[in-house]
């Protein structure tokens, strides 16, 4: 049996405490699953870890707009395509302004999100762009098999958020890394099981799966999915994202266990 696991961004501002973005939690999800790697090290054929990749200059951070007296937004602030119609955000350089427009404008169309601003957070270059050390050594430690795991860039494109490994919130036709992700979910195809795991579960974890889900060649694939419940954690707040995305996924086929249990399914 191959089996696959799937990490979403397990990275210091996400799972630190001292994080940029800390996700409650997220500290000791990354150690449980550390743990589990370690167990079942020689069941596991292949780990792909996604990695948020910005700048500072980013759609999503306080940077991008100001206010009438230019102030940049607080973080957590959300801005509507409306918001910015009646001036009550704009951007900071004013060339941006059309393109912003248009993009929240798709954004919202697209259902998924509202525009949020984030603290800046997984800046390149930065240590709080650096996987979790524990898990880190874990996949080190694997590594020792000789084989190596598969590192998925993300978020690169300032124009655009980008919270799902398999595309962008809203894709940047001149720009492929935003556009689908082919590669990746062939690959998940091959395997038999798919362990997924990482932060944050209402946000980049939902919107990588259910790319995954809604890309895959066969319907029926969906129950390689195998979600490891206490290696994933919500945004404060978001909770009801993260609610929905199980109640969603699960009934259309995907499986819920947790790291201690998983290899139940593994046998």
């Amino acid at each position: 049996m191959k089996t696959h696991l799937l990490i979403i961004d397990p990275q210091n501002d996400f799972c630190d405490p001292q994080g940029s973005l800390y996700v409650p939690g997220a500290d000791e999800d990354m150690k449980r699953l550390a743990r589990m790697v370690e167990r079942i090290e020689g069941r596991l054929d292949a780990i792909h870890v996604t990695l948020d990749s910005h700048r500072k200059v980013d759609i999503s951070h306080p940077i991008w707009f100001k206010d009438d007296r230019g102030r940049p937004p607080a973080p957590f602030t959300t801005i509507t395509a409306e918001d910015l119609k009646k001036g009550t955000w704009t951007t900071r350089q004013p060339s941006a302004f059309k393109r912003t427009q248009r993009y929240l404008e798709d954004l919202e169309a697209g259902g998924r999100y509202p525009h949020v601003i984030w603290p800046y957070h997984c800046l390149i270059g930065d240590a709080g762009h650096n996987v979790f050390p524990a898990l880190s050594d874990a996949i080190h430690a694997w590594e020792e098999r000789y084989v190596m795991p598969d590192f998925v860039t993300k978020g690169s494109n300032p124009w655009t958020e980008h919270f799902s490994a398999v595309q962008a919130e809203v894709p940047d036709p001149d720009d492929p890394t935003t556009q689908l992700n082919t590669v990746l979910i062939e690959t998940l195809e091959e395997a038999d099981v798919v362990l997924l795991a990482g932060e944050a579960l209402s946000h980049c974890l939902a919107n990588t799966v259910r790319d995954v889900a809604d890309k895959f060649a066969d319907p029926a694939y969906v129950k390689k999915l195998v979600l490891l419940t206490d290696a994933s954690s919500n945004v404060t707040g978001f909770d009801h994202y993260g609610d929905a995305f199980l109640k969603d996924l699960t009934q259309r086929g995907m499986r819920a266990t947790t790291t201690t249990d998983v290899e139940k399914d593994l046998a």
